[in-house]
């Protein structure tokens, strides 16, 4: 059964933390501090922790190609569509030069990095998104890449699996962003009808037009740890209604709680739940955790 494969496992043990330490006695770059307690870690440490705080359990933003080697096997990632790039269609000023800047600081082409790997042994199209790039927002190229990636997934008969990130549709592209929303839909519904299995991981965060089309639509719901989810923004809402909203408004936490998440799942722990979820697709067996 798979009831219980998400339950909370025992606390991890972590790594001992090293002494607080100002910024001038520490050359840039080998010490990170959580932005969520504020202590100061070994970045080597934090790195090898998949970027989960050894003091707190905070999950710190992972870039793309970082998510990929924390969750497929070793030398299996083969990249789809890396060389996709964003026009400007809309002749929207200065929006040329900022993806060049985006280009140059994140070493990616667009805040979306798709490919083919494993997990586990078992094959999967997996797409990543990035916050470090526009914000991760959604733009004509990001939702081609999507959709590619999910027909890449439709034609090897393999499970689609996606981490979303992001601000919500670019306002630089207007409705061609927009548009993006139903074209990754209508993808997923062909691949849904041909029996496709797919999964979404929501990170933090996940907003915007991202969370109201192809973040939402997985057959697993999965999120991390504290990860923002929502539409609207928390003050347009309260303004909206007229009313205060709870604390852990727009959380993961909140949103499992309300039933629109199928589980929240600490990143140590994630390979090993989507493997299992996986094996249990496709042995069509049932499976006790």
């Amino acid at each position: 059964m798979i009831k219980g494969i998400f339950s909370k496992s025992k606390k991890l043990k972590y790594a001992t933390l090293p002494s607080e330490l100002s910024k001038n006695e520490v050359p840039e770059g080998i010490m990170t501090k959580c932005s969520n307690c504020k202590k100061i870690m070994y970045t080597r440490e934090l790195q090898k922790n998949h970027k989960v705080c050894l003091n707190c359990g905070y999950h710190l933003p992972m870039k793309a190609y970082e998510r990929m080697n924390c969750i497929l096997d070793e030398a299996t990632f083969v990249e789809l569509n890396a060389e996709m790039r964003t026009g400007n269609p809309l002749q929207f000023p200065g929006y040329e030069d900022k993806i060049a800047g985006d280009i140059k600081k994140t070493n990616m082409n667009e805040a979306v990095v798709t490919g083919t790997g494993e997990i586990n042994g078992r094959k999967v199209v997996i797409a990543v998104m990035d916050s470090s790039f526009r914000m991760g927002s959604m733009g004509s190229v990001v939702g081609e890449k999507i959709t590619l990636a999910v027909e890449k997934a439709d034609e090897l008969s393999v499970p689609f699996i996606i981490f979303t990130a992001s601000g919500g549709a670019r306002m630089q592209e207007g409705v061609l962003s927009l548009m993006q929303m139903a074209k990754t839909s209508v993808a997923l519904k062909r691949f849904s009808d041909n029996g496709g299995l797919y999964i979404t991981i929501m990170t933090h965060p996940t907003t915007g037009g991202v969370s109201a089309s192809f973040a939402s639509l997985g057959d697993y719901n999965f999120a991390e740890p504290g990860a923002l989810i929502g539409f609207a923004g928390r003050r347009i809402i309260e303004q909206t209604i007229g009313e205060e909203l709870p604390e852990d408004f727009q959380t993961a936490e909140f949103l499992l709680k309300h039933g629109q998440l199928d589980a929240v799942i600490p990143r140590l722990e994630l390979k090993e739940k989507l493997s299992l979820v996986l094996e249990m697709h496709q042995t069509g067996g049932e499976l006790e955790w």
